[in-house]
């Protein structure tokens, strides 16, 4: 695959060519829809067995993430079908037809391809709904609509979610003939994605609160979820030209300083601070004098618009000066989160001397790679 060598170690140190996996994880997805089937199966005697339902929800819930095949063919094909067909309520019912169909065949048992069907049904859909509570965006009316939605309730790895699935797994293996841990156990996520919401909107409350404080107009605010508390947010205040953001605990009354021995978990939750202590962030959407210029010829390009359509809070990264090249990178504010090392999906373009602008992926060790329009 064609690459250029970058001159900048802010992108070379940051980003990896691999897709970065920014759903739930997938084994996660996977408990989920076996805790879903276990939820289902039906009670003893019947013509399927608890154990095939357990087993069905937990294959069934993996099944979306297969597209994960897409990043093999190219970046750009990871981007645009991530979280696509696989993850539509459209095409949800053929998907859970196919299954239950090879696992009726598999397990030798047509007479429980209804019961099969209505655990892939329901296994695939929690996936969706798993997906739908983070920030990357889902499209989940492909073929019909190339929408991406979201509801920005919790994090893409969230202990306490992952928590309760496994506490309703563990009690339904305890009490083997009952169904009520594993009702119990999604009744609760349930309470608990309420719970996030709940705080989601009192942090949008204080971006609203940041906004009038200021005087802005004609602004948008956002409160995306961040990891170790549903209480951490990033709050985002986005005008015309600029983003405000600041890194808020809504609970937090004084700022934690993690000392030389503190863990990984400490130091990710220090750098939220309490409300009245925000400390509030300011960055141009597209930079200014030469620079603006280069961002706006590169955002406004056709070849850019995979990027347009993908990003949230899109805001320039970088401008990367060679000899004779140069490379405008662009980054999503979406997937900045404090202490991490990495922010995934940097695209921009880059041009040699009087060649055309092309798209690329910003790589690893200055590699980055040409993406195919």
């Amino acid at each position: 695959m064609r690459t250029i060598r970058a001159q900048g170690a802010l992108i070379a140190a940051s980003q990896s060519r691999h897709p970065p996996n920014h759903t739930l994880d997938t084994f996660t997805h996977a408990l989920s829809g076996a805790l879903l089937g276990r939820a289902i199966a039906p009670g003893a005697p019947a013509v399927v067995s608890r154990g095939d339902c357990v087993v069905l929800g937990f294959v069934a819930a993996a099944f979306p993430d297969s597209d994960v095949v897409f990043s093999l063919a190219s970046p750009l094909a990871y981007l645009y079908h991530h979280r696509g067909i696989t993850h539509s309520f459209i095409a949800l019912p053929i998907f859970a037809l196919l299954l239950a169909w090879i696992w009726s065949r598999l397990r030798r048992n047509p007479t429980g391809f209804k019961t099969y069907f209505v655990v892939s049904a329901f296994a695939i859909g929690i996936h969706i709904l798993g997906d739908l509570i983070t920030s990357f965006g889902t499209i989940v009316f492909a073929p019909l609509s190339q929408v991406r939605h979201e509801w920005g309730t919790t994090f893409i790895i969230d202990p306490w979610l992952s928590g309760i699935i496994v506490a309703g797994l563990l009690a339904s293996w305890a009490l083997r003939r009952s169904r009520v841990p594993a009702i119990a156990a999604l009744l609760f996520l349930c309470g608990y994605v309420s719970f996030q919401w709940m705080q989601q909107q009192q942090a949008v409350e204080v971006g609203e609160y940041y906004a009038r404080e200021q005087g802005f107009d004609d602004v948008t605010v956002k409160a995306l979820p961040r990891p170790v508390s549903p209480f951490n947010w990033m709050v985002i205040v986005a005008q015309r030209d600029f983003y405000h953001y600041a890194f808020v605990n809504l609970r937090r009354d004084r700022a934690l300083t993690p000392g030389p021995q503190a863990g990984l978990i400490e130091r990710l939750d220090s750098a939220y601070l309490p409300v009245a202590s925000a400390r509030w962030e300011k960055t141009l959407r597209l930079g200014v004098g030469e620079e603006r210029a280069l961002a706006e010829e590169v955002w406004t390009h056709p070849d850019f618009g995979f990027f347009r359509w993908f990003s949230a809070f899109p805001v320039l990264a970088q401008v990367e000066r060679g000899n004779p090249s140069v490379c405008v990178w662009f980054q999503d504010l979406r997937f900045l989160t404090p202490g991490r090392g990495t922010w995934p999906f940097r695209y921009g373009m880059c041009r040699s001397a009087d060649e055309p602008w092309m798209a690329y992926q910003a790589g690893d060790e200055g590699l980055h790679v040409k993406l195919q329009p």
